[in-house]
C-alpha cells in the first residue's frame, strides 16, 4: 500500500506533517477516509476530529475547525481556520 504524505495546518501554524497509512477526516458531506492511492478530492471539512494513523502505526489526533481538505498523488492537506493536537 502507497505511503501517504500529510500536512495539517492552521491559519497560523502547521500542526502535524508526516508519513501516514490513514486519514480519516469529518467533511460537510460526512466522514472520509483517505488511503494511498485515492483519487483526488477536495471537500470542505466540518468541525471535528482529523485521526491520522502514521506509517509507524502511532495514531495522531487532530481538533479541527473549518477548512479544507485536499488529496492529490498520495499528499493529503488539511488547512483549517482552527486546528490543535487533541
Amino acid at each position: 500500500m502507497a505511503s501517504l504524505t500529510v500536512s495539517v495546518v492552521s491559519a497560523d501554524r502547521e500542526v502535524w506533517t508526516g508519513s501516514a497509512s490513514q486519514v480519516i477526516a469529518k467533511t460537510v458531506d460526512g466522514e472520509i477516509g483517505i488511503l494511498g492511492g485515492h483519487e483526488p478530492l477536495l471537500a470542505l471539512l466540518a468541525s471535528g476530529e482529523v485521526r491520522v494513523t502514521t506509517a509507524a502505526g502511532e495514531k495522531v489526533r487532530v481538533d479541527a475547525e473549518g477548512g479544507f481538505l485536499s488529496v492529490d498523488h498520495d499528499t493529503v492537506t488539511i488547512v483549517a481556520g482552527r486546528a490543535a493536537l487533541a
